[in-house]
């Protein structure tokens, strides 16, 4: 399968564009596989190509790529290898970098045999070709995420290709975005045009709406509802509250011609959402399916506001439009709420005891001054039983696994190093209190490999 990459492959070079080709979820040997066009390479531009796409141009230039003996997925150490040949253009990604660096590994292929005219420029313990270049094109590949807060020279990394080599300007501001936000949305949204949607209390939905409403004012309608019929669709809510919003408008003086019809559904999702709950454009894959992302009408008008990309840039966006501090600090929540963290069957009684171990968690952290060192912390209740002992008596109750990780972006997530203390206290507090409970553990997993919260069952919502 050919995937183009723009309609007119002139049009790159007549623009002087620059060419990033990201990664690829599945292997370069399954029968689907995506290639790009070779002749992108004949184009003289710059181009990085990052996990797949680093495959992608060893395949192209007559290399080879094989299964690992040993998967790497984490926190890896890639030697820097440095060209002995006056060639800047090998150099130049790495230039100013060190001798090693840490970076989040996630890939199950490896090249195994290196094309014509490239040079290693960078390796790991088990990846010999981590990192090539070629000897005379602006051509660079990685097997490594750059782009995730745990490839610590991972800004930097991209800085070099970006402003060095593809020699572009950092004119972006958040800002400026702000400011083209506005105009955008007020352009598409026009002078009648309304928006509805649900705040869920988290930061992303939280700055999605406060832009919103200082873009087109009373024209945005904002709702807090709970679904209660499991049936429902979750359009067919809104298309009520909606009827009774203009209906009350109708009523106004001038109402109904000043403001016009809802046209748009508002909706706060983060990019990792989008691309982890729909293949969006592409043969991504679905690796969660419980952001509310999907599912929709295909005739339903998606917010016109643009998701940004990661959760740090949301946040900084929420402080320059003044949002609350303990907003805009706010951790995820999943979007179905607890009912997502029950690895089992959903009743009051198990929704409870989530509940209140959850509560518990949530403040011990608060009391050991951790919240804002981590970037979310879950409780998740476990479809295993433990014994235990209590009272001098035998128990066979529940497990609550607690998890905490640090992340910016929400692609990787790595676990937080919990104090002992906070934890023993929390875990007394759960065991003692929660009556259903008789052990509490602590996940320790990166992600990747494993997903997000409870995503071994995120289908069945």
């Amino acid at each position: 399968m050919l995937i183009r990459v723009t309609p007119y492959v002139h049009d790159i070079r007549s623009r002087k564009l620059r060419i990033i080709l990201s990664g690829y979820p599945y292997s370069a040997h399954d029968d689907d596989a995506p290639h790009v066009y070779p002749s992108i390479y004949t184009l003289g531009v710059p181009i990085l190509g990052m996990r797949y796409a680093f495959q992608e141009i060893c395949w192209n230039h007559k290399g080879r790529v094989a299964k690992c003996d040993h998967r790497e997925y984490g926190l890896a150490e890639v030697q820097i290898s440095r060209s002995s040949e006056s060639v800047s253009s090998v150099d130049a990604l790495f230039e100013g970098l060190g001798d090693q660096m840490q970076v989040w590994m996630s890939h199950g292929d490896q090249l195994s045999v290196m094309p014509p005219d490239f040079h290693v420029i960078g390796r790991t313990n088990t990846a010999p070709y981590a990192a090539i270049a070629h000897n005379s094109k602006s051509l660079h590949g990685i097997q490594f995420h750059p782009e995730v807060t745990h490839s610590l020279p991972g800004k930097q990394l991209i800085g070099r290709s970006v402003l060095n080599i593809c020699q572009c300007r950092p004119n972006w501001t958040m800002e400026e975005f702000i400011g083209q936000e506005i105009v955008r949305i007020r352009e598409i949204c026009g002078p009648r045009g309304r928006v509805i949607g649900v705040v869920s209390g988290g930061i992303d939905s939280t700055v999605t709406a406060k832009l919103m409403r200082e873009t087109i004012g009373d024209r945005c309608d904002l709702m807090m509802s709970r679904i209660r019929n499991r049936n429902a669709r979750l359009w067919g809510v809104f298309e009520t509250e909606a009827a009774k919003i203009e209906e009350a408008a109708e009523k106004e003086e001038n109402g109904a011609q000043a403001k016009g019809k809802i046209e748009w559904l508002l909706q706060g999702a983060l990019y990792p959402d989008v691309i982890g709950s729909i293949s969006f454009k592409g043969p991504s894959a679905t690796t969660t399916t419980h952001h509310n992302v999907g599912g929709l009408l295909k005739d339903v008008n998606r917010t016109p506001t643009r998701a940004l990309q990661r959760s740090d840039e949301v946040r900084s966006l929420g402080r320059l439009l003044s949002i609350p501090a303990p907003l805009v600090q706010r951790h995820p929540f999943p979007g179905p709420g607890l009912a997502i963290r029950i690895l089992g069957p959903v009743t009051r009684e198990q929704v409870k005891i989530l509940q209140q171990a959850d509560r518990i968690y949530i403040e011990g952290i608060h009391k050991a001054n951790l919240y804002n060192q981590i970037s979310q912390a879950t409780a998740i209740l476990l479809p295993v039983k433990a014994i235990g002992v209590m009272g001098d008596k035998r128990t066979y109750k529940q497990v609550i696994a607690l998890r905490a990780v640090t992340s910016e972006d929400f692609m990787t997530a790595d676990r937080y190093a919990f104090p002992p203390k906070a934890l023993r206290w929390i875990s007394s507090r759960i065991t003692n209190e929660v009556n259903g409970i008789d052990r509490v553990t602590y996940d320790i997993s990166s992600k990747p490999p494993v997903g997000p919260v409870a995503s071994s069952r995120q289908s069945q919502h």
